[in-house]
């Protein structure tokens, strides 16, 4: 449990200095799109990844 605070403390710790040089904004854009493009990926992937041939 100690090691999952320790990991979370540095990822807070990397966030923030993100954010204070600006990067986030270019990270959220990315992030984003990264969303959107996998959504629909996702959803082609419902429709047809699970059809069977008889």
């Amino acid at each position: 449990m100690l090691k999952w605070s320790v990991i979370f403390l540095i990822i807070a710790i990397v966030a923030g200095v993100f954010g204070f040089f600006g990067i986030v904004e270019a990270a959220a854009t990315i992030a984003k799109v990264l969303f959107f493009l996998f959504l629909v990926l996702f959803v082609i992937s419902l429709f047809t990844g699970r059809r069977r041939t008889y």
